[in-house]
C-alpha cells in the first residue's frame, strides 16, 4: 500500500515558513519521499503500518493550513499517469521492498 500526503501549507511568515519547513523534514525522515512540491508518498505492508504512520502524521501536523491524506493499492499506485512535461529522474520506478516473504 501507499500512503500520499498532499499538503498546502501557508509559508508568509517566518514562523509560517519554519512549520512547513519542519512537516516536510518529518515527511522525509518518516520514509517518504518527494512525488512533486507538496505531495510525498511511502510504501507500507499492510492497514497495520499504515495506522502507526497515520498516527505519526497525525503527531506532527503543522498548526495552519491543509493536509489530506491518500492511502492507495500497489496496482492503484502504478496506474498513475505523467500527463504533461517530460519524464524526470525522480519519475523512475521507486523501489520497494517486500517486508515479508509470500
Amino acid at each position: 500500500m501507499r500512503m500520499i500526503v498532499l499538503f498546502d501549507l501557508p509559508v508568509q511568515t517566518k514562523p509560517q515558513r519554519r512549520a512547513a519547513t519542519a512537516f516536510r523534514n518529518f515527511l522525509r525522515k518518516d520514509g517518504y519521499h518527494m512525488v512533486q512540491f507538496s505531495v510525498y508518498a511511502r510504501v507500507c505492508n499492510g492497514q497495520d503500518a499504515v495506522q502507526k504512520h497515520r498516527a505519526r502524521l497525525y503527531a506532527h501536523l503543522p498548526a495552519a493550513g491543509a493536509v489530506r491524506l491518500l492511502v492507495v493499492t500497489e496496482k492503484q499506485y502504478e496506474s498513475i499517469e505523467i500527463l504533461l512535461g517530460e519524464l524526470t529522474p525522480d519519475d523512475t520506478a521507486f523501489a520497494c521492498e517486500q517486508l515479508t516473504t509470500i
